[in-house]
C-alpha cells in the first residue's frame, strides 16, 4: 500500500478551509489512506520491497523496505499525464531516482512502467535493460538478490540532518559577522569605547 500520498490528487490538505474557497475540492470527494508500515514480499528466494511512482523519491521509504529484508526492490509507475505531449523529463527523472536507489542500498531495481521507461537496474546502478516510452514489452535479466546493508541504509537520515544543521549554523555565523562588519565600518562605538563619567565644573 502507498505510505506517500500525492497531496490535492490522493487527498486533500486543508480540506475543511479549501471547500469554502473552492468547488475544485469536490473531484476528490474523500482521501486516500496512507501505508503505515514497510511490506516485503516473499517469492521463492526472492524478498521483494516495493514502492509506488513518486515514493522512489523518498530515501527513508526505499531504505524501510530494506531493513525490513528486502533483497530486490521494485519501483511500479504510471507516467501517462507527463507524456502524453512527448516529454520525457519526468519518467527519465523517476529512472534516474531509481538507479541512485540502487547504489545507495546495494539491490537490484526493477521499474515497471504503464506507460513510461521501464528498465532492469544492476545493484552498481548499471542500466541492465530498458525500455521506450509508450512500448509494450517484456524485459528479462538475471540480477543478484543481495542481503547486505549499506551504510547508507544504517545512517538513514543523519547525515542530511548534520548537513543541514551545519548549514544553518554557517549562515547565522556569517550573518553575525556580516553585522559586527558593518558596525565597525560605519564607526560605531563598541563596549570599551563607552564614554566615561566625570567630574563637571561649574562656576562658584
Amino acid at each position: 500500500m502507498k505510505r506517500e500520498l500525492v497531496p490535492f490528487g490522493e487527498y486533500i490538505p486543508f480540506r475543511g478551509l479549501l471547500s469554502h474557497i473552492t468547488s475544485l475540492v469536490a473531484l476528490q470527494p474523500q482521501n486516500f489512506t496512507a501505508g503505515r508500515r514497510a511490506v516485503v514480499f516473499h517469492v521463492g528466494r526472492i524478498r521483494l520491497g516495493d514502492v509506488i511512482c513518486y515514493e522512489v523519491g523518498f530515501d527513508g521509504l526505499v531504505s524501510s523496505e530494506v531493513t525490513a529484508g528486502a533483497n530486490l526492490l521494485a519501483v511500479q509507475t504510471n507516467d501517462a499525464t507527463f507524456e502524453v505531449d512527448g516529454q520525457l523529463g519526468e519518467s527519465l527523472q523517476q529512472l534516474a531516482m531509481a538507479r541512485i536507489r540502487a547504489v545507495e542500498s546495494d539491490r537490484a531495481v526493477v521499474v515497471a512502467s504503464t506507460t513510461g521507461v521501464s528498465a532492469i537496474i544492476a545493484p552498481d546502478g548499471t542500466l541492465v535493460a530498458r525500455t521506450g516510452t509508450w512500448r509494450q514489452a517484456i524485459l528479462e535479466s538475471r540480477v543478484p538478490l543481495l542481503s547486505t546493508i549499506t551504510l547508507a541504509d544504517h545512517l538513514g537520515a543523519v547525515p542530511e540532518y548534520l548537513i543541514t544543521g551545519l548549514t544553518v549554523a554557517a549562515f547565522c555565523w556569517a550573518v553575525y559577522c556580516w553585522a559586527a562588519a558593518r558596525r565597525r565600518a560605519r564607526g560605531g562605538p563598541g563596549p570599551a569605547a563607552q564614554p566615561q563619567a566625570g567630574p563637571i565644573a561649574t562656576d562658584a
